[in-house]
């Protein structure tokens, strides 16, 4: 190693401490940090953790010197980084793949389910003295949407968007997806998939998965005229990225009754949601908690400190993106 005694920084603490399964040597913090506080972290790092609201790009490289070596993400999605900027530098860039997939496939399931079953709604009655006072329900109260037999549409066909797709099969659900390619593993059993094009898919679906990764072709892939195409018992969840969904087009849509509702996990100027969902009984909103299992951000951490070491050791990180 060029570094004898290397730096290794994670922006944030995450699972596997102490000192991050014997890595890291050096925390920013749990608190929202500034632009200024994150380029005051990384000068001297030879090895730096980022999360998805950190951005890489040529002043943060430049902060952190040459003697970098690696950047990794503490997520499967990169858009916060500039990969050209790294790869020029001969910085490498890792992320964390396989990891996320479970734990967000069953949080994209959970945000159907709670939206099409009205639970923001259920929770806050039940929670009210207007239960007990009343001291039952009609039978025309809190009707939800069934789910089975119905249509799913996956928007981005990945290994989360076929976990995701797979769990509908016990709801005896047909999958249709769209890509920019086709994706045979959708299309054999058990999933038996149908590719359709974006608009198809939209007119077709009782529920709507978005599993796209942002880049300037997906962002507000779902916007104005997408929306118009939904039935208005359709359920649309996003556990992707939050500008693939244009966020004023989904509040005009969801106050206007267009679609059932909505349940999502990330938001367009993250970590701001859009003031007009807040108040809405049809959407679900979680924080940006699709990995959030135990099992699965303990993995996560395995995977970033098992790309440090062998970077640091002049060996091929397995999660290489560049």
């Amino acid at each position: 190693m060029e570094n004898r005694n290397p730096i290794v920084g994670y922006t944030r603490s995450v699972p596997g401490n102490p000192e991050i399964q014997g890595v890291c040597t050096k925390i920013l913090g749990e608190k929202k940090t500034t632009r200024d506080e994150l380029l005051a972290f990384v000068p001297g790092l030879s090895a730096l953790v980022t999360m998805y609201t950190d951005p890489v790009d040529n002043d943060l490289l430049d902060a952190a010197g040459d003697q970098l070596k690696i950047i990794c993400n503490f997520a499967v999605g990169y858009d916060n980084i500039n990969i050209s900027a790294c790869k020029n530098r001969g910085v490498l860039v890792c992320n964390t793949p396989d990891a996320v997939t479970e734990g967000t496939a069953n949080l994209a399931w959970l945000l159907i389910q709670a939206t099409a079953r009205r639970l923001i709604e259920a929770d806050a009655y039940a929670r009210s003295s207007t239960y007990p006072q009343k001291g039952h329900l009609g039978m025309a109260e809190f009707l939800g949407m069934d789910l089975c037999n119905k249509v799913l549409l996956i928007v981005g066909a990945g290994r989360i968007g076929y976990a995701t797709a797979l769990r509908a099969k016990a709801f005896g659900m047909s999958i249709l997806y769209t890509a920019r390619s086709r994706h045979i593993d959708f299309e054999m059993t058990p999933l038996g998939a149908t590719r359709v094009t974006l608009e198809d898919g939209l007119a077709q679906a009782d529920v709507v998965s978005i599993h796209t990764p942002l880049t300037e072709q997906t962002r507000h892939l779902i916007n104005a005229d997408n929306l118009k195409l939904l039935k208005p018992t359709a359920i649309l969840v996003n556990t992707s990225r939050g500008p693939v969904i244009d966020e004023s087009a989904l509040v005009d849509a969801l106050e206007a009754n267009k679609l059932w509702g909505a349940g999502l996990d990330v938001y367009e100027n993250e970590p701001t949601v859009h003031p007009g969902l807040v108040g809405l009984k049809n959407v679900v909103l979680t924080p940006h908690i699709g990995s959030a299992e135990i099992a699965w951000r303990e993995a996560m951490t395995t995977m970033v400190t098992t790309n440090i070491r062998a970077a640091l050791a002049g060996q091929e990180p397995p999660n290489r993106i560049v």
